[in-house]
């Protein structure tokens, strides 16, 4: 949960959410944040100026795409666990969560 909380966070503080993605591991916390829905849009606001909506697309999930991720994520100061950005570089089905565009 806690790497999910600092990819949205990095996702809505820079601006540069159409370029990141979650790992396959990470993408289940994030679908937890937002079924709090009340939470989730208010901690929005308050931290970002908007509501950061989850928009999947499975087929951006690339090793280089995780890389770059988690360089945004220790450049910002979060503690990474390779565990669960490494693996999910590794192999990345086009099945990512089964919602949306591209799952």
């Amino acid at each position: 949960m806690d790497q999910a909380l600092a990819l949205v966070h990095v996702m809505g503080t820079s601006g540069e959410g159409a370029n990141m993605a979650p790992s396959q591991q990470i993408d289940p916390g994030w679908h937890t944040l937002i079924l709090h829905t009340g939470w989730y849009a208010d901690w929005c606001e308050r931290s970002f100026g908007y509501y950061l909506h989850h928009q999947p697309n499975a087929k951006v999930r690339t090793r280089g795409l995780m890389v770059d991720v988690v360089g945004r994520l220790r450049a910002a100061g979060f503690e990474v666990d390779e565990r669960l950005w490494g693996t999910a570089a590794d192999c990345n089905p086009p099945a990512c969560c089964g919602d949306g565009d591209g799952c």
